[in-house]
């Protein structure tokens, strides 16, 4: 295959090629079920599952296994303060998460493991570093030897003597290291039975960083293709995985992949900023296909500014893929059509996910299919839908696909816009004809506002929702 991606190990794009012919072996980072998800919580899950669909698409067999950390100190304490149970509280905002997952069309992962159900995993990792020399045990706890491990830092290109100290604990007078971090944490008094595990050390629960490394030994073994997650990630939490995995003997990831944030007034959205748009409260407001192409269309590394102009903006490019897609299908049957992917999709998406040019060529082509529709050129017509369904389904955005099939985009409402524009439009013609050019005016005016572009060809006039 000629997939390319950015490799945030090598500073650099690189050629993709499986370690296994055939095959794809894909982890993501998913969310810390601390409270529900804003939509920069799930630009990650939708930039890795366009990457998955693509890699589908390329006839890889793909295995993708997206997490569930649910225990981490933010939990307990946010648990706490609204006095439920911490596992009441990790699964109410866990269901939240596959709820935002779902809405937004996100494939569902081909694993889906929680931490909690882990906990044997970590340990036997853990003695496993101890025996190494990488890890040792204190009070109950247990830290990573950052210098027994000499690539540290080579993830993300630093040097151990310019790094600040860990900041999962306040005991750093018992580490080897201040940057050394935390494997295994010990009980605490206040905190509930509930929320520690029987270990050699005593009873505690695991490190944040470490959970993820078990939990990809367990369901991709110790070498894997991609692994992917928010850029925020990069340090220290994917440094971390890397240095502990290696150095209890795993090879690891080979590609590290790291999608842009989405920021409100500038800043990377978050819980701990109070900017953020939960993705339950957005898609009251927008259709959740319009948010997906509004999050999948700019580059996965790419920043996102979130506004609502930006997001409405967004809406109507989509509202003009669809108006049509759904025309075109009404003209010669949604399945008429090659499904044939255009060589500028191809490429743009094989260069890095280059999503932006893909919906470019997506438009193009929308362009020459709303020609052949005023044409009345069927045959084209149908080559364009079946080659247009075909690349939206890669991005997840097909509008015939039932996941879509609201009632905010339903046929029904097609054949009314359909019908609203057309009476306007003869409404327009026949104000023409009585050389009554200011109400002609004034109906093309109003269709502009509306955004519907309307332009007049010798076999009439032709309309699609505009720009």
């Amino acid at each position: 295959m000629s997939l390319r991606l950015y490799d945030t190990a090598a500073h650099g794009v690189r050629d993709f090629t499986p370690l296994r012919a055939g095959q794809a072996s894909v982890y993501v980072c998913g969310l810390t079920v601390q409270g529900p998800p804003h939509i920069g919580h799930v630009r990650a899950a939708l930039a890795f599952d366009v990457l998955r669909r693509w890699l589908s698409y390329s006839a890889l067999e793909v295995t993708y296994v997206r997490n569930v950390t649910d225990i981490d100190d933010k939990i307990l304490a946010k648990s706490a303060e609204h006095g439920v149970p911490w596992w009441a509280w990790a699964y109410e905002n866990e269901r939240a998460s596959t709820r935002a997952y779902d809405v937004l069309g996100v494939l569902p992962p081909t694993y889906e493991p929680r931490a909690t159900g882990h906990i044997p995993d970590m340990v036997a990792m853990i003695e496993r570093l101890i025996e190494r020399g990488h890890a040792y045990a204190v009070d109950g706890d247990v830290y990573f030897d950052v210098r027994s491990f000499p690539e540290y830092g080579a993830l993300t290109g630093q040097k151990l003597d310019n790094l600040e100290p860990a900041a999962d604990t306040d005991t750093d007078e018992r580490k080897k290291d201040p940057r050394d971090f935390a494997l295994w944490k010990a009980a605490k008094d206040g905190e509930p039975e509930t929320a520690s595990w029987p270990a050699p050390w005593g009873r505690g629960r695991p490190g944040w960083h470490l959970e993820c490394s078990a939990m990809i030994g367990r369901y991709l073994g110790s070498d894997f293709d991609i692994h992917g997650g928010g850029l925020d990630l990069r340090f220290p939490h994917h440094e971390n995985e890397q240095a502990q995995s290696r150095a209890a003997g795993d090879g690891f990831a080979r590609y590290w992949l790291h999608n842009g944030w989405v920021t409100l007034g500038g800043e990377k959205m978050s819980k701990s900023l109070g900017n953020t748009a939960l993705v339950d409260e957005v898609v009251k407001r927008v259709r959740p296909v319009e948010l997906r192409y509004y999050l999948v269309a700019p580059h996965y590394r790419s920043a996102i500014e979130f506004t609502e102009a930006a997001l409405e903006e967004a809406g109507v490019a989509y509202r003009r893929i669809e108006s049509f897609v759904r025309r075109a299908a009404e003209r010669v049957g949604a399945d008429a059509g090659s499904r044939v992917l255009c060589a500028d999709f191809s490429n743009a998406l094989d260069d890095d996910l280059g999503t932006p040019a893909a919906v470019a060529a997506i438009h193009d082509l929308v362009r020459e299919g709303n020609t052949a529709l005023a044409d009345g050129n069927n045959t084209a017509v149908a080559g364009v839908l079946g080659s247009v369904r075909a690349m939206l389904g890669v991005l997840g955005l097909d509008p015939l696909d039932p996941q879509w099939a609201d009632g905010a985009g339903d046929d029904r409402l097609t054949r009314a816009t359909d019908g609203l524009v057309s009476l306007a439009l003869e409404q327009r013609q026949a104000a023409r004809v009585r050389k009554d050019f200011a109400a002609a005016d004034a109906i093309r005016d109003q269709l502009t506002t509306l955004g519907v572009s309307v332009e007049d060809t010798p076999d009439g006039p032709r309309w699609e929702l505009s720009r």
